[in-house]
């Protein structure tokens, strides 16, 4: 006969692996739930509409200009943006077919750099490009 007194047996605890792994397994389920269907990839609900390389080259011109006078940029880049000048580029390289959402995000990429990034981005010798901005990098102009 057992004491009155006398604990139930305890029942196991599980084993922190196998917690850990359930844990990681339903963490796992959550992240591809919530992952983006087929065609909304990128376009955060916007209809894919070609991007009118005239107007984001003007759009892009006047950014330009804005930026340089905001960083005190002061380059052949920065002098044609604000003097108003026909934007260097008015059409993307063959087969590069770009989206108005890619020139949204570049735009706005531009928007926010840093000073020193801007300068990087006008410089008159060997300018880099934002990722945000470069749309087909397969491709060559």
């Amino acid at each position: 006969m057992s004491a009155p007194n006398a604990r139930p047996p305890r029942a196991s605890a599980p084993e922190p692996r196998r917690s850990r792994a359930r844990g990681l397994g339903l963490i796992g389920v959550v992240l591809l739930s919530l992952a983006p269907v087929p065609g909304d990839i990128g376009a955060c609900g916007q209809p894919v509409q070609e991007l009118d390389a005239t107007k984001f080259f003007e759009s892009k011109q006047a950014v330009d200009c804005e930026r340089c006078d905001e960083c005190g940029i002061d380059d052949k880049t920065c002098t044609a943006a604000c003097d108003g000048f026909t934007p260097t580029s008015t059409a993307f390289p063959e087969g590069c077919v770009p989206v108005v959402h890619d020139g949204e995000v570049c735009l706005r990429a531009l928007l926010y750099a840093s000073c020193s990034d801007y300068g990087a981005y006008v410089a008159d010798s060997r300018p880099t490009v934002p990722t945000e901005c470069n749309f087909c990098p397969g491709v060559r102009p």
